[in-house]
């Protein structure tokens, strides 16, 4: 992980309309720095940030985001050629996560189409306006007895940290249909997450049984929330609205400039959620760019 930068200079939390292209960059850096925490490497490149995973493949683990490329052709194609080998080096597919509206050239999605990237599926990057935030602490009461538990993790490790790893991994591959094989590594990650002062955790249970998770990675003056899901067998019970209200407060008692969070630009009902907590979209959707052999 690449050294920690000051925070973003404002003197209050930020609101998404006074994002420039500096801060989005910026949210790009501090996002890949939270994916980092675990072992991951983030270099910065001068003009992009490289995430990258020395023993995993997976392409959301390698990429490239942040792009402040040139705009005259010329230059323009000798840096992505240069990005390109970069990829070849590290034997792992080329893969751009682009910012509409941030990142530079301002047609970059369309350059990198043109080259041969294909779009793997959009996400959604959207930033809490502290002025509209609403989030609700209320702990749900079932009808049928069953209790609900909420548990803050943080800073844990031994049976401890175990334990919470188990329970945020059994939700996160249940929530998000996540294969089987990769369920060690999760909680793998998620023990190791533990130990690190930036790295919290909300996690409800319903009699014991884990239910609903979110995730908060805090430093250098932001929030970046993530791994918000919840059961198939929880779901419509106002778990997903808990965990990430507790998210919020968290962040905003923290002293967070800037809280936000990404969503599948397809999931309507998580973004209509996170609207009604006061979130909103940062730029429009962004495509996941993939170079195939």
């Amino acid at each position: 992980m690449v050294a920690e930068r000051p925070p973003i200079p404002v003197g209050r939390p930020g609101r998404p309309a006074d994002l420039e292209a500096a801060d989005a960059r910026w949210l790009s850096w501090h996002e890949a720095c939270a994916h980092g925490l675990s072992g991951r490497v983030v270099r910065d490149l001068g003009d992009a940030y490289l995430l990258h995973d020395a023993t995993d493949r997976e392409p959301f683990w390698n990429r490239l985001v942040g792009i402040a490329w040139p705009r005259d052709p010329g230059p323009f194609d000798r840096r992505l050629t240069e990005a390109l080998a970069l990829f070849a080096g590290l034997d792992r597919i080329p893969h751009v996560w682009p910012m509409p509206g941030y990142d530079e050239p301002p047609d970059l999605i369309a350059r990198l189409v043109s080259h041969g990237f294909e779009d793997h599926g959009g996400g959604q990057l959207m930033v809490l306006d502290p002025e509209r935030a609403t989030p609700s602490l209320r702990v749900p009461t079932l009808s049928d007895g069953r209790i609900v538990t909420v548990e803050r993790l943080h800073g844990l490790a031994g049976d401890e940290a175990h334990r919470a790893a188990e329970g945020i991994g059994a939700v996160l591959v249940a929530s998000f249909d996540v294969e089987p094989e990769r369920r060690v590594g999760i909680q793998l990650e998620a023990v190791q997450g533990l130990t690190d002062t930036s790295y919290h955790a909300i996690l409800v249970r319903v009699d014991g049984e884990p239910a609903a998770v979110a995730k908060r990675t805090t430093f250098s003056g932001a929030s970046y929330l993530s791994s918000i899901g919840t059961a198939p067998a929880f779901r419509g019970l106002g778990f997903g609205r808990l965990v990430t209200s507790m998210a919020v407060e968290d962040a905003l008692a923290a002293g967070s400039c800037w809280t936000y969070l990404g969503v599948f630009s397809e999931n309507d009902v998580a973004q209509r959620l996170y609207r009604s907590i006061g979130f909103e979209p940062m730029g429009g959707p962004a495509p996941d760019l993939l170079l195939r052999p």
